[in-house]
């Protein structure tokens, strides 16, 4: 599966899902990137999944004109050491038929 990270969220991430093929936003080059810009450029590249900390980013986008699946991380902050409790979360929705759009995962209270 090709993922890619947002710029939102910290690059070390990554190393959590080496079982992908994974990028970030700026190893891409894509950095200040609108959203649909980044989408479309996503589509070209035949990307499966981004992951996001932007929770905006479902109700600005018509996900019938990008169809990915987007995951969107609901934590109190977005530093490495509050998303990589996430990661198991993460790694049971890919392992799912992920539908096109935004997926939370909402860290456990």
């Amino acid at each position: 599966m090709k993922l890619l990270l947002d710029e939102n969220l910290p690059k070390k991430l990554k190393f959590d899902f080496s079982e992908h093929e994974i990028y970030t936003v700026s190893d891409k080059g894509w950095n200040s990137k609108k959203n649909g810009e980044l989408l479309k450029l996503m589509l070209e590249e035949e990307f499966d999944v981004l992951f996001t900390f932007d929770r905006n980013l479902q109700f600005q986008q018509n996900f019938r004109k990008y169809p990915i699946a987007v995951i969107v991380l609901n934590a109190q902050d977005n530093a490495y050491i509050t998303l990589k409790e996430l990661v198991p979360q993460i790694k049971e929705v890919l392992n799912k038929n992920l539908p096109t759009g935004p997926t939370e995962i909402k860290a456990r209270a």
